[in-house]
């Protein structure tokens, strides 16, 4: 059994923590057993490993998403990788071309999708482990995971079994699908033993790699790269299930949430601040989560969230927060990003009437990790080293610097840094943005060390 994570969702509705180059998995506002602050996915990895799956399974995540998978969760975790963000169909698909034609997994293998991020006990896994169980003693088409509703519900969608059967190695046959109901259909819902729909899929590989034959789709994986801005955007739930008639459900009675919205990921944070600020005593349910050093203090508000991050600030009522998507349409790229050798947050963007952009960011490097060797042909940078000690090489000439030292990079100037120990460095950049071209000559420090040096750096 091969086990995937989908792990290519945007998560919007944590604005203004999550954005196109930090997704809301990504978030670290929840703990783990020692207390130490940790995120969605970096959670569900570590139950995937405890129970032992963690070498049968693949994260399915974008171009955007790989240096943030490797900060988080290392560099050995097996990646399969989307070109660009499009839905879960398209996702699931160039998954099974993957498992097929890259990591040559058999026809006959039972393959389960999930979530990357939901928030569920680790014998939830166990349930997911039961479903190559399933499929062979049922001969079912699809397999899913259903959770036993505690409350009626309009936020998730429901999978309704067939009335009056017995189960077959745990699982019931699914007669329908509802989408979101209201709660007073939700009700009736519950009563005729309809599950909440969690989003966990399993088929053998051979019946999704025939649909995408049947639907003229490459099975190739590099092929199917290449035309994947062709693939319709849709979920699997509309392209496949809805679509496939032998179905079978298995019913998980645990705990499980989808941390999706500001409201629900509160509720399992383990502490009411996370950041500099204060919360008076006399707010209840009151969330801060500030990644700024800029103190915010929250005084007789309940049932608020205040989120604070170089991308802006949320004030919300908790049971507002879901609607958060239709009103963060501002014209701004990211301004805090993780990367695999560390971080960049942008302090601050101005462009001016001669068509110039001066650029100010922090950026953090992790001991023995390195940037890239490189240059701007548009842009010149000032670098101010305020944090550790590395290796600095411009134009093939090394120097050491330091905390204190500033570095003058010119245009069309090749330059690349290795920090020796845990390094910080203010840079300002300044060009016509919309005419600047980088050109990467290394992105590993032992390579340009080979090829470029013209001093030995001992």
């Amino acid at each position: 059994m091969k086990i995937v994570l989908l792990s290519g969702g945007s998560g919007k509705r944590l604005w203004p923590l999550s954005n196109d180059a930090r997704s809301k998995q990504f978030l670290k506002v929840l703990e783990n057993e020692d207390q130490e602050l940790i995120s969605m996915v970096q959670r569900v990895w570590g139950q995937i490993e405890k129970c032992g799956l963690a070498a049968f399974s693949y994260i399915a995540t974008g171009k955007a998403q790989i240096e943030m998978v490797h900060n988080q969760l290392g560099t050995t975790v097996p990646l399969i990788i989307e070109p660009e963000r499009r839905d879960t169909f398209p996702a699931i698909a160039l998954t099974a071309s993957y498992l097929y034609s890259v990591a040559n997994v058999d026809l006959d293998e039972i393959v389960a999708i999930l979530p990357v991020d939901p928030y569920v006990e680790g014998h939830f896994f166990y349930a997911v482990q039961k479903l190559e169980e399933t499929i062979q003693a049922t001969n079912a088409d699809l397999a899913l995971v259903g959770v036993k509703p505690t409350y009626p519900s309009a936020k998730y969608g429901y999978i309704i079994p067939e009335l009056e059967q017995s189960p077959v190695a745990g699982s019931l046959r699914v007669s329908r699908f509802q989408e979101k109901p209201t709660e007073e259909a939700a009700v009736g819902l519950i009563e005729r033993k309809a599950l909440w729909n969690c989003g966990v899929f399993s088929f053998k590989l051979g019946y999704l790699i025939n649909i995408l034959k049947a639907k003229g789709y490459p099975t190739e994986y590099d092929q199917l790269v290449k035309q994947y801005h062709e693939l319709p955007k849709i979920s699997f739930d509309y392209e496949v299930v809805e679509k496939t008639n032998n179905i079978v459900v298995i019913p998980y009675d645990g705990y499980w949430k989808d941390l999706g919205t500001w409201n629900t990921l509160t509720e399992e944070m383990k502490q009411n601040q996370i950041g500099r600020g204060t919360i008076s005593e006399d707010c209840a349910n009151t969330h801060l989560v500030n990644e700024l050093e800029i103190p915010v203090t929250i005084l007789g508000v309940s049932n608020v969230v205040v989120a604070v991050s170089p991308d802006g600030i949320l004030v919300t009522d908790k049971s507002a927060s879901p609607r958060i998507k239709d009103f963060i349409n501002y014209d701004q790229g990211p301004m805090f990003e993780e990367k695999e050798w560390g971080w960049i947050r942008i302090l601050d963007n101005e462009k001016y009437e001669d068509g110039r952009c001066v650029v100010t960011k922090r950026v953090a490097i992790k001991e023995g990790r390195n940037l890239s060797y490189l240059m701007h042909l548009y842009r010149e940078e000032v670098w101010t080293v305020v944090k550790g000690e590395g290796e600095f090489v411009q134009n093939g000439i090394p120097i050491i610097v330091k905390a204190g030292n500033v570095l003058h990079i010119p245009m069309k100037t090749l330059h690349g840094l290795r920090a020796s120990t845990d390094m910080e460095i203010i840079i300002v950049h300044s060009g016509h943005s919309h005419e600047d071209t980088v050109m990467e000559l290394y992105t590993k420090w032992s390579e340009m060390s080979e090829n470029c040096l013209n001093v030995s750096m001992g």
